[in-house]
């Protein structure tokens, strides 16, 4: 670990810079997608969200989560805020569950992002289905919200490697402070 000059400090504001234009960029492409084609389309902005969610802070995270939730109720023709709320929490939520306890790893991402999408479609099928009591309704969750989920899955390995790209090469690197840097000088000395 080295500690940070003004030079890098520039370089690392640049990079962060780019590194959210491309998130974002990729937010509204996932929104141009899910506007698109028919039914049965994965829910891109959820792993989106998620994944963007584990890799920066909590204030990022709950305004990417209440961004990505307000294209979806767009997108889906829902209540407006109804899935910003939703998907701010999950990303809070995530945000947390990997600074505090879990490893950035794949099968964490994956675990995060099925259950967030699970929960969503569920509650949307509760909400918006079977609260009125349809006939047949249970049909509408197995043939519908199933399936969307189940494409939502899939379609976030494409989002985490995407993510992973973007991270590799923009995502600052960590550096000690003046004052880490000399507390750590000062105990390596004590060892010896």
């Amino acid at each position: 670990m080295r500690i940070k000059t003004t030079r890098q400090q520039h370089i690392l504001r640049v990079k962060t810079a780019i590194r959210w234009i491309l998130y974002y960029l990729l937010i509204f492409l996932s929104f141009i997608i899910m506007t698109s084609g028919t039914l049965y389309k994965p829910i891109i902005l959820v792993p989106l969200a998620i994944g963007i969610a584990v890799n920066n802070n909590m204030y990022g995270s709950a305004v990417t989560g209440a961004f990505c939730g307000f294209l979806i109720d767009i997108c889906c023709g829902k209540l407006f805020g109804y899935n910003a709320v939703i998907l701010t929490v999950f990303c809070i939520i995530a945000n947390l569950l990997f600074e505090l306890y879990l490893k950035n790893r794949f099968i964490n991402y994956m675990i995060i992002t099925a259950v967030t999408a699970y929960i969503q479609c569920w509650l949307d099928y509760k909400f918006y289905y079977q609260i009125w009591d349809y006939e047949n309704v249970g049909r509408i969750f197995v043939r519908v919200s199933l399936r969307v989920w189940l494409y939502t899955v899939i379609s976030s390995v494409f989002v985490f490697l995407l993510l992973k790209l973007i991270n590799r090469f923009l995502m600052p690197k960590e550096h000690l402070t003046i004052e880490e840097a000399i507390n750590t000088n000062i105990q390596t000395e004590n060892r010896r």
